[in-house]
C-alpha cells in the first residue's frame, strides 16, 4: 500500500499546524488515496520519523514524501535528504519517494487568481493597549479559578503576562498584608530599591514619580567586581550601601540574587531598616529556592514565588502591577 506523507515546516501556532491536517484530508478525499499522514520538521508533532512510523504501522510499503514548501530551500536540500537516508536505514523493506515541493505551478497560479477576485477584509492591526487587553483576556480564561484574593490576582496575571508562564498561578505567595502595604508605600512617595539594573529598567518610573518615589539600584557602586566565597556579592553590597544612603525606601524588589534577599532580611532583622514590602523572587539553582523559603516565614509583608523560577521580569511585573493598582487600574 502507498502512503503520502505531507511534510510541513511546523509552527508555534496551533492553527497553522492544523491547516496541514486539513490539506491531508483534502488530498485523501480528492485523490482517493487510502493513507495520507502529516509530519513537521520542527515546533510541532508528529516529527518526520513519527510520521514515517505511523505510515508503516498502517500497512504502507511505499511512502511518498511531499515537502509542503514553496521552493527547494535549505530544508529540502539538506535536512529532508538526511532524514530520508536515515529512514531507509531503519526500514530497508520500505520504498521512499521524495517529490518536488509546491514550487511554481499553474494550479498555484490559478489559486492566486481566484483569491485575487475575492474581497477579504484586511487583518485588523491591534493597538498596543488592545494587544494587552486581549492578552489579559486569554490569561484570565486559561488561568481559571485560583485561591488568590481579588486584590492579589491582578499581580499574578501581570507576572504571567511578563513571562508567558502559567506556573506562577500556582507558585506565587503573598503575605496577607502585602498588596495593601505595597500600595501604601507607593502612594506615600516611598522609593523602591532593586538588586540589579534590569529591574530598574523594567519598572514604570514615570508612574512611580507621579507619587514622588524613585527607583534605586546601587550594584554598580558596590566596589565589588567579583563574586566569591570570601567577599560579599555585588548585589549584596549594593543593598547594604543603598540602605545606608537612603532612608525613604518603602519597597525592596529582589529578582536576581539570593544573597541580596538574604542581606535584606538580615538588615530588617538587625537594624532599623523596615520597608513596607519585600518582593523576593530571585531566580536560579543555588540558594534561590532556600532564600524564598526563608522569606515565606517572615511576619512582615512580602511577595514571593516558590521554586527556582523568578527573575527580573517577575520583580518588575509585580512592581508595575502595584503601580497600576495605585492608579486605579488592573
Amino acid at each position: 500500500m502507498e502512503a503520502i506523507l505531507l511534510l510541513g515546516h511546523g509552527s508555534r501556532l496551533t492553527e497553522a499546524n492544523g491547516a496541514l491536517k486539513q490539506m491531508a484530508n483534502l488530498v485523501k478525499a480528492m485523490g482517493n488515496v487510502p493513507l495520507v499522514e502529516i509530519a513537521f520538521l520542527q515546533f510541532a508533532k508528529p516529527d518526520f520519523f513519527e510520521g514515517v512510523s505511523t505510515c508503516i504501522s498502517k500497512g504502507a510499503k511505499k511512502i511518498i514524501i511531499h515537502p509542503y514548501f514553496l521552493y527547494k530551500g535549505r530544508h529540502f536540500q539538506e535536512d529532508i535528504g538526511e532524514m530520508i537516508a536515515e529512514a531507509m536505514k531503519r526500514y530497508s523493506n520500505i520504498k521512499f519517494v521524495l517529490t518536488e515541493p509546491l514550487g511554481v505551478h499553474e494550479n498555484i497560479a490559478k489559486v492566486v487568481l481566484e483569491r485575487s477576485k475575492k474581497d477579504i477584509q484586511p487583518v485588523k492591526i491591534l493597538k498596543p493597549h488592545e494587544i494587552e487587553e486581549k492578552s489579559f483576556e486569554i490569561i484570565t480564561r486559561e488561568m481559571r479559578k485560583t485561591d488568590f484574593r481579588d486584590i492579589e490576582t491582578p499581580i499574578v496575571k501581570r507576572v504571567i503576562h511578563a513571562t508567558g508562564d502559567f506556573d506562577f498561578a500556582k507558585n506565587m505567595r503573598f503575605h496577607p498584608e502585602a498588596v495593601e502595604a505595597g500600595l501604601m508605600a507607593i502612594k506615600n512617595g516611598k522609593d523602591i530599591l532593586v538588586d540589579i539594573k534590569m529591574i530598574e529598567a523594567g519598572i514604570n518610573k514615570k508612574a512611580l514619580e507621579k507619587w514622588g518615589g524613585k527607583v534605586f539600584c546601587k550594584i554598580q557602586d558596590s566596589g565589588c567586581r567579583i563574586q566569591d566565597s570570601e567577599n560579599k556579592t555585588r548585589a549584596e553590597q549594593g543593598i547594604e550601601s543603598a540602605v545606608k544612603e537612603n532612608n525613604n525606601i518603602g519597597i525592596v524588589a529582589i529578582g536576581n540574587a539570593p544573597t541580596a534577599l538574604y542581606k535584606t532580611m538580615k538588615l530588617i532583622r538587625n537594624t532599623d531598616f523596615k520597608p513596607e514590602l519585600v518582593i523576593g523572587v530571585p531566580v536560579g539553582f543555588v540558594r534561590a529556592v532556600e532564600s524564598k523559603e526563608v522569606l515565606l516565614h517572615m511576619k512582615y509583608p512580602f511577595i514571593t514565588s516558590l521554586g527556582r523560577k523568578g527573575g527580573s521580569p517577575v520583580a518588575a511585573a509585580i512592581v508595575n502591577a502595584l503601580l497600576k493598582m495605585a492608579k486605579g487600574e488592573n
